[in-house]
């Protein structure tokens, strides 16, 4: 089995964990973890057609038994291969008025977000501690949103589960950033363009954020060197109103 080192990927789809994934390929092998199979085969497809190494392990992140399984399959899988970085970029959508949100909308938000992004850097910051002999600092990057840094009204539950991932983001940037290890968290303000917002109509033709772009924006992040780390940037369009 290759020692080529590895991108972990939580959370794949068709948008920007694809993009993700097909951008760190050119350099890693990549792993996939997605709690649906269906969305794994996409990205894993996608990342060979362009010529890259990519492997899917269903993988429910808010569940210690799941992530844990997951990790020890990805150590038999690749034994020897650092990693070179990891992406929390799991999604955990909710809207509605705080009134109509039930308790367990409000726990399946923090699970997925404040939980899951605890078990996953429990597990890759080790190994990313581990991969300081490599060319560029081992990486751990978290996809925010607006509702990391601005609650809205009927988003309550979303932005508690994003302002605790980027809570933990900062703790972690600043305890292990002296340790070699370049943690970030990135703002993704604005929608962004996926087969799921297609439909949507915006006053710009461009006036959606490329997927492929944030992809480029986390690979950049990826390669500062330790003179000049980033904790968090926000990415928006030019039209974006904030």
């Amino acid at each position: 089995m290759s020692t080529k080192p590895l991108a972990i990927i939580a959370g794949a789809g068709t948008g920007t964990g694809l993009s993700i994934a097909r951008r760190f390929a050119r350099a890693y092998n990549v792993i996939i973890l997605s709690r649906s199979p269906a969305s794994i085969d996409p990205v894993v497809s996608a990342v060979e057609a362009s010529g890259g190494t990519a492997f899917g392990i269903p993988t429910d992140v808010s569940s210690e038994a799941s992530i844990t399984t997951a990790f020890n399959a990805i150590r038999v899988l690749y034994p020897g291969s650092p990693t070179a970085a990891a992406v929390f970029n799991v999604g955990s959508w909710n809207r509605a008025p705080f009134l109509e949100t039930a308790l367990e909308d409000w726990e399946r938000v923090l699970g997925i977000q404040g939980r899951g992004a605890f078990l996953f850097s429990k597990l890759t910051i080790p190994l990313l501690l581990a991969s300081k002999h490599l060319e560029y600092p081992p990486t751990l990057i978290f996809t925010g949103a607006t509702a990391s840094v601005k609650a809205s009204a009927n988003f309550s539950a979303f932005a508690a589960g994003k302002w605790a991932t980027r809570a933990l983001s900062q703790g972690l940037a600043k305890e292990f950033g002296a340790q070699g290890v370049h943690v970030s968290h990135a703002v993704i303000d604005g929608i962004i363009d996926v087969p799921g917002t297609k439909e949507w109509n915006l006053d710009a033709e461009d006036a959606k954020i490329s997927p492929d772009a944030i992809a480029d924006t986390y690979w950049h992040l990826h390669t500062q060197p330790r003179t000049a780390f980033t904790w968090e940037l926000d990415i928006r369009p030019y039209v974006e109103k904030w």
